[in-house]
């Protein structure tokens, strides 16, 4: 099974430029995608603001990162019109971890594909970054404290 994690790149600023009612309207539109692009056994949700989990069942760690970047560059490609104008281009940034290789309980999923996801931001954004092993992860903490 795999994981993805993301979400809207500056979507605060894009909210706070543009209206709350417009980032709605961004929202909307990548629900839409979503829908259109998820296989029948997959399960797109919103996991908070403009953040989103994809849950892959069925689906290896090099197909679910494939997967994250065929929907980064779906979304890079959306037009997304608001009261007329459109938005320009829309990215995100994605975190990939998938079962077992990146843990076994539903949080160790979470908490790699999260942690993937924030070196995505931390590289400069609009990418898909795949999660750590956990050994790896752990010496990095152990590096960086």
């Amino acid at each position: 099974m795999g994981l993805v994690i993301f979400d809207l790149d500056h979507f605060k600023t894009f909210n706070d430029t543009y209206g709350h009612e417009c980032g709605d309207t961004v929202l909307r539109e990548l629900g839409k995608l979503l829908s259109r692009t998820a296989r029948a056994e997959d399960i797109p949700c919103r996991f908070g603001g403009e953040e989103f989990l994809l849950i892959l069942p069925c689906i290896d760690l090099s197909d679910a990162r494939a997967k994250a970047e065929r929907l980064r560059n779906q979304v890079k490609e959306l037009t997304v019109r608001h009261q007329g104008t459109s938005l320009g281009t829309i990215t995100i940034s994605a975190g990939v971890a998938a079962f077992p290789t990146h843990g076994s309980l539903t949080t160790e999923l979470i908490g790699a594909a999260d942690g993937a996801l924030y070196r995505a931001e931390e590289e400069g954004r609009d990418r898909a970054v795949v999660a750590q092993l956990p050994h790896e992860s752990d010496a990095f903490s152990a590096s960086t404290s």
